[in-house]
């Protein structure tokens, strides 16, 4: 397993984290796609979309996606559902917490994550739940002890929870699916490409609730604290503003929600298969709107064992591999191990 500290020093980056201010540009300072085209039977209408999606993976590392077909009802239900699990006494969500079950599954308290692992002292100001690929019991991987493949683990209450939350996972799943599509096009690969490598992917959805952002701010206690996600990309949809945006004069970009659309990110794996071609940019989240608020990150990984090592498409004789080869579980599994409480007990 790639060890911790290099996980770190990877996703290091020049970071003002007591700079909580940021400047709120127009949408188009994040680029908005459209993605119906790449359900198009012309291949050019895909090769369209794919291109846009290149440019803003290159240029940003983030983009918002419309046309992607997933009702804003099915969203707000989930916002809904997960309102009505996390009012809950405490007594009742331990009964389904990450500590319990001993794998990345199920409730995490208040402190319970520090996705700025530079800080011992910091921890994120968020409750969650997460939920993944929902596998057998007898999946071999799960009776292997692995800790990312497996049953998921559900509340009994809200009775609405499971339904509502999982069906929403299995949109996004599909949606992640065809993002895989638009991704290869635009890195100059056959279009099913990524398939071979997303066949049990540790895709990951966290449902979170943000509270209200005490005065004043403590930037070692902010909603997520600055950092890269681990995986290969992640499908976002928020309940109000708060994310933040480093772009690369290390200014914070404010990146509220837009009607309709998701946000998208590049993650480390993906940077690390297209040699950072495609950025894997830092990213924080500070509740200012005075009221809870409610993200649904779905963090897409490739499959545990899949073997990330630079694309033929991303290197040349003058751009050598910049990482060496690395499992997707090994690279998730160490940047895991850092910034959770269950896993490191420096959390918290």
């Amino acid at each position: 397993m790639t060890p911790p500290h290099t996980a770190l020093q990877a996703r290091t980056r020049t970071l003002d984290r007591n700079d909580l201010s940021a400047r709120a540009l127009d949408f188009d300072a994040i680029p908005i796609v459209d993605i119906a085209g790449l359900r198009s039977p012309d291949a050019a209408a895909r090769r369209g979309v794919a291109d846009a999606i290149g440019r803003a993976c290159r240029d940003v590392g983030f983009l918002y996606v419309t046309g992607h077909g997933i009702a804003q009802a099915d969203v707000d239900a989930v916002f809904a559902t997960a309102d009505a699990f996390f009012a809950q006494p405490l007594a009742v969500k331990q009964r389904v917490a990450i500590t319990r079950t001993g794998r990345h599954r199920g409730w995490v308290a208040l402190g319970g994550l520090a996705a700025d692992a530079h800080d011992a002292s910091a921890w994120d100001l968020q409750e969650g739940f997460e939920l993944s690929l929902e596998l057998p019991a007898d999946d071999p991987d799960h009776l292997a002890g692995n800790p990312m493949l497996g049953p998921n683990i559900w509340p009994d209450t809200p009775a609405a929870f499971r339904p509502v939350v999982y069906g929403y996972f299995e949109q996004v799943l599909a949606l992640g699916r065809l993002l895989f599509r638009g991704f290869a096009l635009a890195l100059d690969l056959p279009e099913t490409w990524f398939e071979p490598y997303i066949r049990k992917p540790m895709a990951q959805l966290r449902v979170l609730r943000y509270p209200p952002q005490p005065e004043p701010f403590d930037p070692k206690h902010i909603g997520v604290g600055a950092h890269t996600d681990y995986e290969c990309f992640t499908i976002l949809a928020t309940s109000a503003p708060g994310l933040q945006v480093q772009n690369a004069r290390g200014e914070w970009i404010a990146a509220p929600p837009v009607p309709g659309a998701f946000v998208i990110n590049i993650g480390d794996v993906m940077a690390r298969w297209t040699n950072d071609v495609f950025r894997s940019t830092v990213h924080r989240v500070i509740n200012q709107t005075g009221a809870q608020r409610f993200s649904l990150p779905f963090f897409f990984g490739a499959d545990h064992a899949a073997r990330i090592e630079c694309l033929p498409t991303c290197t040349d004789a003058t751009h050598p591999p910049l990482y060496p080869p690395v499992t997707a579980g090994e690279w998730t599994e160490s940047n895991i191990a850092l910034a959770y409480a269950y896993r490191n007990p420096k959390v918290g």
